[in-house]
């Protein structure tokens, strides 16, 4: 039996305006977790989101990320950013090192809310619903035109994603006096 070494930069890319993820550990690998390097653009937010059988680990490596995993007192549709928990827990403004925990059934969630890139390590069991997911969510991006909601919605009910709040990429505005650029994406 070996085990596998990935030398730094290595690993199957999949890149998306909206993200880039590096496959590092997969079922074909033999593991029943899949392993992520994902790098997060500014003004990508995830929307928060639910898994019935999944559970998750992020680690920023670089940069910060805005994080939630709790119950709030109550949801809201548009957006996670000013949700608390019963306790008074709310989003964590986080930088290299933080890590986070997701067990199913917990609203989560992270953003970049910076100027910069974030990169963090993404591990999620069971193996491979993941893979497949940023796979085929790959393939809806690269369609062209806007992402197709309906295809979206049918993808995250076959993977176990409850979408709570809108998927939203709003990069931030390259220069003063410049039209903001923004894009919603099926959420």
């Amino acid at each position: 039996m070996t085990g596998l070494i990935l030398p730094t930069g290595e690993g199957r890319k999949l890149v998306t305006p909206m993200q880039e993820v590096t496959f590092k550990v997969t079922e074909a690998d033999g593991s029943s977790i899949s392993v992520f390097e994902v790098v997060v653009p500014p003004g990508f937010d995830v929307g928060a989101h639910t898994h019935r059988k999944s559970q998750e680990l992020f680690y920023v490596l670089e940069g910060e990320l805005e994080l939630l995993a709790f119950e709030p007192s109550k949801r809201t549709e548009d957006t996670w950013h000013d949700w608390e928990s019963p306790e008074g827990d709310r989003p964590v403004r986080a930088g290299a090192g933080a890590c986070m925990f997701v067990p199913p059934g917990t609203p989560h969630a992270f953003r970049n809310p910076t100027d910069r890139p974030a990169r963090m390590l993404f591990q999620s069991a069971p193996s491979p619903d993941h893979e497949r997911y940023f796979e085929e969510i790959c393939r809806i991006f690269d369609a062209g035109g806007p992402p197709d909601r309906e295809a979206v919605a049918a993808l995250r009910d076959r993977y176990d994603v409850t979408q709570l709040t809108p998927l939203r990429f709003e990069p931030p505005t390259p220069a003063a006096g410049r039209g903001v650029a923004t894009v919603e994406a099926a959420g």
